[in-house]
């Protein structure tokens, strides 16, 4: 017994095509000079040492410390990701 369901395209929601359309949008690469491209784990790792710096300056305002504790955290934690996965790949290279 054959079937000629895949002879004919399912019809999509508005919202499948919505959610179709912007899953192909966050999937492209995205393309950015090569200079910012370089210099980006060394920006995170300043940003995040920056960031771990102004929290012992903080002194009224004591609700904004666990904002500047995360957000250090983060970008040490991207700067260090992105630092060893270049050092990994320009290693398996050679």
């Amino acid at each position: 017994m054959y079937s000629d369901a895949a002879k004919r395209p399912a019809a999509l929601s508005d919202t499948q095509q919505v959610t179709r359309r912007t899953g192909t949008l966050l999937s492209q690469r995205i393309w950015i000079p090569k200079l910012l491209y370089v210099a980006l784990p060394y920006f995170y790792l300043v940003s995040g040492i920056a960031a771990l710096i102004a929290t012992l300056y903080i002194g009224s305002w004591i609700w904004v410390l666990p904002h500047y504790l995360l957000f250090s955290a983060v970008c040490l934690h991207m700067g260090l990701l992105i630092y060893r996965r270049r050092l990994r790949s320009d290693n398996d290279g050679d």
